[in-house]
């Protein structure tokens, strides 16, 4: 198992989202590693946790990254999230995330969770996804 790969995947999934006209069409331009300093604009995309757990077999080595894109607003209700959220899973899959190291075997949206934040001030909704790397 390793590590290694997780830094091309930050960055084919941020690639990927950027990439994405739908995605774009919601909150351009406005996708995060994190959450920039001053006003941020009221519907945005952040790279959130990670997680990766060893994947070896008798063919390779490999991991298994199981990793958050968070959709957060203060817009209200969550219908435009919603939407949001949609194109984010179409906008992550095998055929869009391109990885610079290693070789994606799978990439699959595991759940969601939509919540209110601030007393209802605000809302976020967490994909989580996983992603097989195989060391190449």
């Amino acid at each position: 198992m390793s590590y290694q790969h997780a830094n091309a995947l930050q960055v084919a999934v941020y690639g990927a989202l950027q990439a994405s006209a739908a995605v774009q069409a919601d909150v351009a331009g406005a996708v995060y590693d994190a959450v920039p300093a001053g006003p941020v604009p009221p519907l945005y995309v952040i790279l959130g946790e990670e997680e990766a757990l060893a994947r070896d077999d008798m063919t390779g080595t490999g991991a298994l990254h199981k990793f958050t894109v968070s959709v957060v607003g203060t817009v209200s209700g969550f219908a435009d999230m919603k939407v949001l959220a949609g194109a984010i899973c179409d906008a992550l899959t095998p055929a869009t995330v391109t990885l610079s190291d290693g070789h994606l075997i799978s990439l699959n949206f595991e759940r969601a969770r939509a919540r209110r934040l601030d007393g209802g001030a605000g809302r976020q909704i967490d994909l989580r996804f996983n992603a097989r790397i195989e060391h190449s």
